[in-house]
C-alpha cells in the first residue's frame, strides 16, 4: 500500500516528509541500534506526582532477572486495578521509560497500578525472550496482589504496536492456561502477523513504521524458529491464533494508512465471531503512532479520548461491577 502525502489527515501532513527521512532508522538495524543507546539515557526516570518504583524479578523460563518499572498513584490505600504495559518498539526497541506519558495518561484518566517490564528485544534474544519476560511479569503481578495493592482476580493487559502483539499473546495464553484472570486487554494497533500478507502490510511505505521496518522486526523475532524452519506458534504470532473464545474483552484502535491495519480488523472480527465484547475504532488518514508522536493534535486528542472513555468503562464494568 502506497501513502502519499494528500492520503493523511490535513493535521498530520505537515509531518510527513520528516517522518519519512526519520523512518530510515527504523529500517536497518544500525538505526535500531543507535535508538536503544539513545532510550537508555532514559533509564529510571520518574513520573512527577507518582510512586515509581524500579524491581528486578525472577525469570520462571530461566532467562536473566526481568526488570520491571512500578507506577501508582501516590499515598493509595485500596486496592487498585493492575495494568501489566507493554511498550513497544517494533521487537526490537525501547524501554518502559520511553512510554511514561501514556503510563501516566492511564493512572491520571483511572487510578490504577502499571507494572510495565523491561523485555529483552529481538536483536539480541529473539523469540521467546520477550514474550516469557512479558509472561513472567503478569504472574508475578497475579502472585503478588496484595504487595502491590492490586484487585486480585481482575488484572488489566495493554500494550501499543509490539507491545500490542505481545498483549495479544500474553492474554492468549493466560486465557488458554487459566493461569490468570484477564479482566480486560488492550492491544493498541498490535503487532499481530508475521506473515506480513495483507494489503495494508504490503509495500507500505507510510511515515514511521513501514513494510520494511516491519520486516526487519518480524525477521528478528522470530529469527531463531525461522533458522530451525519451526512451525510459527500464536504466542509468537497471535493472528495465526485458531481459538478465540476465551479471550477477554477487548480495547483497540488502528489507523487506516498503517502497516498493523488489515490485521487489527481481522483481529476484531475473529473476536466479534467468538462473541467476545470488542471497542474499536478506524482512524482516517492516520499512520502508525500518529496519537504518540503528536499527541497535541486534534486527531491525536480525538484517540486519546476514545481509548480513555473506552477505560474507565472497562474498569468500571468489569472491575468495580458486582
Amino acid at each position: 500500500m502506497q501513502v502519499r502525502k494528500d492520503m493523511l489527515n490535513k493535521e498530520l501532513q505537515p509531518s510527513y516528509w520528516m517522518l519519512k527521512f526519520s523512518a530510515r532508522l527504523l529500517m536497518n538495524k544500525t538505526g535500531v541500534r543507535l535508538l536503544n543507546s539513545n532510550s537508555a539515557r532514559s533509564r529510571g526516570k520518574k513520573i512527577d506526582g507518582l510512586h515509581c518504583e524500579e524491581k528486578f524479578i525472577q525469570s520462571g523460563n530461566g532467562g536473566p532477572d526481568i526488570r520491571v518499572r512500578i507506577f501508582k498513584p501516590l499515598n493509595s490505600v485500596e486496592n487498585l486495578p493492575g495494568m501489566l504495559y507493554i511498550h513497544g518498539g517494533g521487537m526490537l526497541m525501547g524501554n518502559p521509560e520511553d512510554y511514561l506519558a501514556i503510563i501516566k495518561n492511564f493512572i491520571d484518566a483511572k487510578p490504577c497500578v502499571i507494572v510495565a517490564p523491561d523485555y529483552r528485544k529481538a536483536l539480541s534474544a529473539p523469540y521467546p525472550a520477550a514474550f516469557n519476560d512479558c509472561y513472567d511479569s503478569l504472574l508475578w503481578m497475579n502472585e503478588n496482589v496484595k504487595e502491590l495493592g492490586i484487585v486480585p482476580d481482575k488484572l488489566i493487559v495493554a500494550g501499543h504496536s509490539a507491545g500490542g502483539g505481545l498483549a495479544a499473546a500474553v492474554s492468549l495464553k493466560a486465557t488458554d492456561t487459566n493461569e490468570v484472570k484477564i479482566a480486560f486487554q488492550m492491544p493498541i494497533y498490535p503487532m499481530l502477523d508475521d506473515r506480513q500478507n495483507t494489503e495494508s502490510a504490503r509495500d507500505n511505505d507510510s511515515p514511521g513504521w513501514s513494510s520494511k521496518s516491519n520486516n526487519l522486526g518480524w525477521s528478528a523475532y522470530l529469527s531463531d524458529l525461522i533458522k530451525q524452519r519451526a512451525v510459527i506458534p500464536p504466542y509468537a504470532s497471535p493472528a495465526r491464533a485458531k481459538d478465540f473464545s476465551h479471550l477477554p474483552p477487548t480495547i483497540t484502535f488502528v489507523g487506516d494508512l498503517e502497516p498493523f491495519r488489515d490485521e487489527t480488523i481481522q483481529y476484531v472480527d475473529n473476536l466479534n465471531k467468538a462473541n467476545i465484547p470488542v471497542t474499536f475504532r478506524l482512524f482516517k488518514g492516520c499512520f502508525h503512532a500518529f496519537d504518540v508522536v503528536f499527541p497535541k493534535l486534534e486527531i491525536s486528542k480525538e484517540a486519546w479520548s476514545f481509548l480513555l472513555n473506552s477505560y474507565r468503562e472497562h474498569v468500571d464494568r468489569y472491575i468495580y461491577s458486582k
